[in-house]
């Protein structure tokens, strides 16, 4: 059995986080300059590339996103919805959202707490590993991820090293991402769309 170098690993997520990142900020910096997220005719001749399989590939995207948090959230989220409008970027993130989650969750169920040492800091499970013994744990994680206040990725990990079922952990992300993801999404891109002007000029 292959056994993998926790060192080694990480070093590796931290590389592709930063290439990840700047490869997603690029983008958006191109479709500032270049109006793809403004011209709606340059942006169906941008999305022709993909053909019929752009939301899928987008849904994809984002559940791995989840399972493997290499892009922060708020990037993936903001490119979909410049790409799809804000409507159908919005389903096509809380699709991707709500498999990832539940992924991580199945994941942490099989393989326990020494994935959640692999994947993230040490700050974080000394953070929230009390809480995670909780009997108020379930109330804690409902109202984490209804409220974009909280590092979900981690916590729906950690939700599968609880005795927390299934039939549990679904509803509450189905029910409480939307309200995240909206937050997420629409804030980053008032944000970004305020200061546009300011970023494509220093990018040009």
């Amino acid at each position: 059995m292959l056994k993998l170098n926790p060192r080694q690993v990480k070093i590796f997520l931290n590389i592709v986080t930063v290439i990840s990142t700047v490869l997603c900020l690029a983008f958006i910096v191109y479709g500032l300059k270049t109006d793809l997220f403004t011209s709606e005719e340059k942006l169906k001749n941008f999305l022709m590339i993909f053909g019929s399989f752009g939301p899928l590939i987008l849904i994809s995207i984002q559940a791995l996103q989840v399972v493997f948090p290499a892009v922060p959230l708020g990037v993936g989220l903001l490119v979909s919805v410049f790409l799809f409008g804000p409507f159908k970027g919005f389903i096509y993130n809380y699709i991707g959202v709500c498999i990832g989650s539940i992924m991580a969750f199945l994941i942490a169920k099989k393989y326990g707490i020494p994935v959640l040492e692999l994947i993230f800091p040490k700050r974080l499970l000394k953070k929230y590993s009390a809480m995670g013994k909780s009997k108020k744990f379930i109330s804690f994680f409902a109202l984490a991820i209804f409220f974009p206040i909280a590092p979900d990725d981690f916590l729906c990990y950690l939700a599968g090293t609880t005795e927390m079922h299934l039939k549990t952990f679904v509803p509450i992300i189905i029910f409480g991402k939307p309200l995240s993801i909206a937050c997420y999404t629409f804030g980053l891109k008032y944000i970004l769309m305020k200061f546009a002007p300011f970023v494509a000029a220093f990018a040009s």
